[in-house]
């Protein structure tokens, strides 16, 4: 599903983030990336769904090489994957449907599949009966559970979430890790940057560390190997 050949990134600054990495994700694969403040983690994810573009390899995602690709082509990119940020972002004047649903409507999607989706979604994440709220009038966790949402209301072959349980009480935090085993569950691949230890510890998933922009550890059901 995802696959980096001998990517570089280096930044105006001067600053290198990715130093000849290689690495390849099987479909339905669930991976946390870890590492220290400042080796690339977030880099690495980014280039994943365009937001950085690699300063020389390629970058493929489902076949895609996103290092060809021009800037017009990258919504229909996005299209496959669903990205989670660690506050959010949602739209403050729309209500939770209408935040969700507003990912189906920039490909106008019929109202009719649009109602459909967006409330099976909120099944999922368990905010049915919250489906009129307001960002303002939810907690935290719940309002991570709409991102989460918006990301895989079209259902994306690909979900990316960098640092979701970042500003999230550890019961919450717990919640919202339990929604993600349950979307991999589904056959969607996830790719999850994170320096929450515990959860890497706990529940067990291939970890791939970086540090000074390399991959320094690939490992199925391994630990997070790091000071959190």
């Amino acid at each position: 599903m995802i696959v980096m050949e001998d990517v570089y990134k280096k930044y105006s600054n001067g600053v290198v983030a990715s130093n000849g990495i290689n690495v390849e994700i099987p479909t339905g694969e669930f991976v946390y990336v870890v590492g220290p403040s400042g080796a690339g983690k977030s880099t690495f994810i980014k280039m994943m769904y365009c937001e950085e573009r690699p300063t020389k390899g390629n970058v493929i995602i489902d076949g895609v090489n996103l290092s060809k690709l021009k800037k017009r082509e990258i919504p229909l990119l996005r299209r496959k994957i669903g990205v989670v940020f660690q506050d959010f972002k949602l739209l403050p004047k729309l209500n939770v449907f209408e935040n969700v649903a507003f990912a189906l409507e920039v490909i106008e999607e019929s109202p009719s599949q649009i109602r459909k989706k967006v409330n099976e979604v909120l099944q999922l994440v368990g905010l049915t009966a919250k489906a009129r709220m307001f960002p303002h009038e939810l907690s935290g966790g719940e309002q991570q559970r709409v991102s989460i949402a918006r990301s895989i209301v079209n259902m994306p072959k690909v979900v990316i979430a960098d640092e979701p349980t970042g500003n999230l009480d550890p019961e919450t935090s717990w919640e919202i890790m339990n929604i993600f085993e349950r979307i991999n569950k589904r056959g969607t691949t996830i790719v999850m940057a994170t320096h929450n230890k515990e959860i890497v510890n706990t529940i067990r998933h291939r970890v791939i560390a970086i540090e000074g922009g390399l991959i320094t550890k690939d490992e199925y059901g391994g630990d997070y190997g790091y000071e959190a």
